[in-house]
């Protein structure tokens, strides 16, 4: 019995790698189509902003420092977010929290929130957490051959 030339298994996976290639080729030169603007309706529910897990809680009470002292107790790093969370009943007393602290902080107001505002220490500030490894200005030096 004489094998014929050209029937092995090595044939068929080039054909098929073949055809693969041809059809990612003609995919690459296509553009996407761009995304469709999401229409907001009248009374579309907002979704609240995401916050992080909270590295340090402040709740007034007896006993308890003012928030401003309470701020000064804690290490300072400039990734941390203060967020000052409160019921919409009591948007005046969140304000004056953000007044008292003494440095820039984001007020979120619940509608079905109850109690005394507090306020949290989080990592959360999004794309300014990363960092360029280099110096700003100094370009790594291309080495010539």
């Amino acid at each position: 019995m004489k094998a014929r030339a050209g029937s092995g298994w090595q044939y068929v996976m080039t054909d098929l790698s073949m055809i693969l290639f041809m059809i990612t080729a003609a995919a690459v030169n296509e553009t996407p189509p761009s995304p469709a603007r999401p229409v907001l309706a009248a009374k579309a529910p907002v979704a609240p902003p995401a916050l992080g897990e909270p590295i340090a809680v402040w709740r007034s009470g007896p006993g308890a420092p003012d928030l401003r002292q309470w701020l000064a107790g804690q290490a300072a790093d400039p990734r941390q977010r203060l967020t000052v969370i409160g019921s919409a009943s009591q948007s005046a007393e969140a304000l004056a929290l953000v007044a008292s602290a003494g440095r820039p902080a984001r007020v979120l107001l619940e509608s079905d929130g109850d109690g005394a505002p507090f306020a949290t220490l989080t990592y959360d500030q999004g794309v300014d957490m990363a960092r360029p490894l280099q110096p700003e200005g100094k370009a790594l030096a291309a080495k010539e051959p």
